[in-house]
């Protein structure tokens, strides 16, 4: 499979790009390789096609700030990819701008219709894991509850075998104009709020709504390194859309769970080991636990004080844009016993004394 490109790189803007810029860039490269004006040109399609694809993320705000986070694999698993969709259908995914840019050519749309084809609702949640979960990565089941069309009536509202009448009122419109002089003013029409349809017989299941409460299980992939705060997108995983058209997309808030044995910032990680009075001043190891139960040994060097921060390099959590891992700060605590021995006493006690004459000798030396 061929490796995508940068989308900044592919409409030749800099991440730094307004989207007004981005909107100019994607329109340049739009007119140069659309369908119409390169017919039977495969190249000029794909290129059509790529171009469309890195718009669609790079003008979408919380799309961009996944993809600059996390690059291509933070956008779902991949996420959009237009490569396999007909040009058509991209005509149709921006009509707005379409019409705008080429006034609709290629579409036989007619002036000013701008409507977008139906498709189910977005859904967000928040999903809380562990730290463990977060540094090893790994698939958790989501809950989903929104509303979907009714199957019974397939979002009609309407009982099955009936169907809706056009509203008299505004005649199918939606909407009620009244004059006043020279100026007209609209507004949603009351009898059908809006809807420019009127049901007889309402569907017994949705009430006559149309939509009905909608659960729904998704496993969803959180990748290693993920960060409170950080959203992931996953494709057509959200409700249902009416009459069978695409489902909407779901999008999982991440928070990651407090471990009060470490501290994140980034993708370092702090934390504190305890060793003995003996290992400080004359050296050795510590083992060290990571928040997925893995162990670092840690070297402790001879004479090393309380307090002392020891960075273990490439030990702290998975670089979720780009290769490598960040690094683990070891706080270095060191034991000291509440209860002795006689013998314990003793010895501690003769340290002490030669700890003290070696000082004095040092200082004499000095």
């Amino acid at each position: 499979m061929t490796e995508k490109r940068d989308y900044y790189e592919v409409l030749g803007v800099t991440q730094k790009a307004t989207v007004e810029e981005i909107r100019k860039a994607y329109k340049q490269a739009a007119l140069k390789h659309h369908p119409d004006r390169n017919p039977g040109d495969k190249s000029a399609e794909d290129k059509f096609k790529e171009a469309s694809e890195a718009y669609s993320v790079l003008c979408d705000e919380e799309k961009r700030v996944t993809y600059d986070r996390f690059g291509h694999a933070g956008l779902g698993g991949g996420g959009v990819d237009f490569s396999g969709v007909g040009v058509n259908d991209i005509l149709n995914h921006f009509q707005d701008m379409f019409s705008d840019f080429f006034g609709g050519f290629g579409q036989g749309q007619q002036p000013g219709r701008r409507r977008r084809p139906d498709r189910g609702q977005d859904v967000r949640v928040a999903a809380e894991i562990t730290l463990a979960d977060a540094m090893h990565g790994g698939k958790h089941e989501i809950e989903v509850r929104g509303h979907a069309p009714c199957g019974t009536c397939q979002g009609s509202g309407a009982k099955p075998g009936t169907l809706p009448t056009k509203c008299t009122q505004c005649r199918g419109t939606g909407q009620v104009t009244a004059q006043r002089g020279f100026i007209m003013f609209s507004s949603p029409c009351a009898r059908c709020r809006g809807t420019g349809s009127m049901i007889q017989d309402p569907c017994e299941t949705c009430k006559g709504s149309g939509q009905v409460e909608h659960n729904n299980s998704v496993i969803v992939t959180f990748p290693a390194g993920i960060d409170s705060g950080q959203q992931l997108r996953v494709p057509g995983r959200g409700m249902p859309g009416p009459n069978g058209s695409q489902p909407g997309d779901l999008y999982v808030q991440v928070e990651i769970a407090p471990d009060p044995r470490f501290e994140r910032q980034g993708d370092d990680l702090g934390t504190r080991v305890r060793v003995s009075f003996a290992t400080a001043s004359l050296g050795g190891t510590a083992d060290v636990e990571l928040p997925d139960q893995s162990l670092v040994v840690a070297e402790i060097a001879p004479g090393t004080q309380p307090g002392s921060v020891l960075v273990l390099r490439s030990k702290g959590m998975p670089r979720l844009d780009r290769s490598g891992r960040g690094d683990l700060h070891v706080v270095v605590d060191v034991a000291v016993p509440k209860k002795l021995s006689k013998r314990a006493k003793k010895l501690i006690q003769e340290l002490g004394e030669e700890l003290s004459s070696s000082g004095e000798a040092e200082a004499h030396a000095s």
